[in-house]
């Protein structure tokens, strides 16, 4: 049971940390830019198209986090977030070497192992995976 729990609340801090990111890149919320302010600042860093590419990774943040969150196609879910801060990691923070501090990918990394992890653990037996397989 504790494992379950354990997992539960990871799946939740995680997969609603994600929702909440995608959702300013969506929708402008929790001081997001939205589409077109997010899709502006991609370009600059040579993300092209730039709106198109926002919205993309706004919709594989937020469904990656609902899913994730839910325990719902868990592996899916899992490749979703990490297909982001791969991209983070190699388009943004790698260049700044490690330390998150100084705008590094350490935390990007974090949370490429939570979720890398989660799938191959499983989602747990609080999960809708787990009602449904």
């Amino acid at each position: 049971m504790s494992t379950a729990v354990g997992l539960l609340i990871i799946r939740l801090v995680v997969g609603l940390g994600f929702m909440a990111h995608g959702s300013q890149k969506l929708f402008g919320w929790f001081g997001g830019y939205g589409p077109k302010g997010t899709g502006g600042w991609m370009e600059s860093i040579g993300i092209k198209p730039g709106v198109a590419m926002a919205v993309m990774a706004g919709l594989m943040e937020f469904a990656g986090g609902l899913l994730f969150a839910a325990g719902l196609g868990t592996v899916f879910a899992s490749l979703l977030i990490a297909a982001t801060m791969v991209m983070a990691i190699v388009k943004v923070h790698g260049k700044n070497g490690y330390w998150n501090t100084a705008g590094g990918y350490e935390y990007n990394l974090l949370l490429l192992a939570v979720v890398v992890g989660v799938a191959f653990i499983g989602a747990g037996a609080y999960s809708i995976d787990a009602l449904l397989f």
